[in-house]
């Protein structure tokens, strides 16, 4: 039958563009097929990892498992040529739908498919040939984000993916530690925190970062706040902060969409309360150049227009982006007008985040950050690994993979590309 083996094929020195392959017994999946960090999207062609079945068929990769819906790990997808069945949890693939009405490059036509059949579910196992797999949703700020357990040939491999223990979710972290897998030869576990954080540090719950945006929001004036639309954590804290403060929380089409591609009544929506949504300018150029305008018909009752956008500018919270500001030059904004940065410091120090920042400082408006990340802190890795008891750990989704030996005696090193047992 041979042996279960693994190879990451993009992760073990960086964070973001993860890919795992594994096989046994002649067939394959594959785990993730992200787009890195610091790629561009011209380059994705070239940074396919070398899998049989990405550029040509082959009926021995069995399928391809994405973790959550974040692109460092499907966002190759899109360059792959072949596809086999791709399996992701139901408001991810809605999410992907939903998001890829607003990026330039269409989605790869096996994602566009919906299939029930390839529905990761919280700890219901799937079989796919000779792989029994068993999701287990965790904490993250991607919504529907999952570690994975691959059992073959009798041995076992844990895929951690993104994970965290402070955020909203949090309850799911502490359930993975209460009632682990067990029998685990191989944990593959990510060290994002590693090089941004201190062994006794611990990153801020999502809970004060809400707290933070109540203090902010309760001074007079415009906020405009840069965070993710899928970071549904944060989107939840920010309108929370709104409720408390009286403000309104302005978001656009795309936000409105990914929120209601989550399908949780509990997510803000549209039509709730302290909630408008806002057509920017370049989404109504995006809308009628894509004859699109089926996407605003959901939002004809709670969509406002620049003029009354103008005249509440000064207690409304608006769910910013770069492309927005052509809109911030047409608000007639009195005073007081300011930004939050609620993304990791390192798109910040991006191109696209530098520009960002320096385009509010031209309009003399101040940024600051209020943000917590978006995985574990190191502590909470030592208490994934003590729960899971693994045989063998290895580094992934880091650029410190070096650093994992100083906290955990089962450390193994592998390298991208390198083939290992399970």
């Amino acid at each position: 039958m041979g042996e279960f083996r693994f190879c990451i094929h993009r992760g073990t020195e960086e964070i973001g563009g993860s890919c795992v392959e594994l096989a046994f017994a002649g067939k394959r999946l594959l785990v993730d097929l992200g787009m890195p960090l610091d790629a561009d999207d011209t380059d994705g062609a070239l940074l396919l990892p070398d899998v049989s079945g990405l550029r040509v068929n082959d009926p021995n990769l069995l399928a391809l498992i994405l973790s959550h819906s974040h692109a460092d790990h499907w966002g190759l997808t899109s360059y792959a040529e072949s596809l086999p069945a791709v399996f992701m949890g139901d408001a991810t693939r809605r999410i992907l739908h939903a998001a890829s009405a607003f990026v330039p490059r269409a989605l790869h036509p096996v994602l566009m498919q919906k299939s029930p059949a390839a529905v990761l579910r919280d700890r219901e196992p799937i079989q796919i040939g000779p792989f029994q797999v068993t999701p287990f949703l965790v904490d993250h700020s991607a919504y529907d984000a999952y570690a994975l357990l691959v059992e073959a040939g009798g041995r076992h491999l844990f895929y951690s993916g993104d994970f965290r223990g402070h955020g909203r979710k949090s309850a799911l972290f502490e359930k993975l530690l209460r009632t682990p897998p067990h029998s685990i030869d191989t944990m593959l576990m990510e060290g994002s925190s590693f090089g941004r954080l201190q062994p006794n540090q611990q990153f801020e719950r999502e809970s004060q970062i809400e707290e933070k945006f109540v203090t902010h929001l309760s001074s007079a004036g415009f906020v405009a706040v840069c965070a993710s639309a899928q970071n549904i954590d944060r989107i939840v804290s920010l309108y929370r902060a709104c409720k408390q403060t009286g403000r309104t929380l302005i978001l656009d089409l795309y936000a409105a969409e990914i929120l209601k591609a989550t399908g949780n009544a509990h997510i803000p929506q549209a039509g709730w309360p302290n909630i408008a949504i806002y057509i920017p300018h370049y989404q109504r150029v995006h809308i009628k150049t894509n004859s699109r305008f089926d996407l605003l018909e959901p939002y004809k009752e709670t969509r406002i227009f620049p003029e009354y956008l103008s005249s509440i500018a000064d207690e409304a919270v608006m769910l910013f982006r770069p492309a927005m500001f052509y809109d911030l030059d047409q608000m007639r904004i009195k005073k007081n007008a300011r930004a939050i940065w609620s993304q990791w410091s390192g798109y910040l120090e991006a191109k696209q985040g530098s520009r960002t920042k320096s385009e509010f400082e031209k309009r003399g408006i101040p940024m600051e950050s209020i943000h917590t990340s978006g995985h574990a802190s190191i502590s909470d890795l030592k208490r994934l690994a003590e729960a899971i008891e693994a045989k063998a750990l290895v580094p992934i989704h880091t650029f410190h993979g070096d650093a994992y030996v100083d906290h955990f005696k089962n450390t193994v090193r592998v390298s991208d590309g390198e083939w290992s047992s399970v």
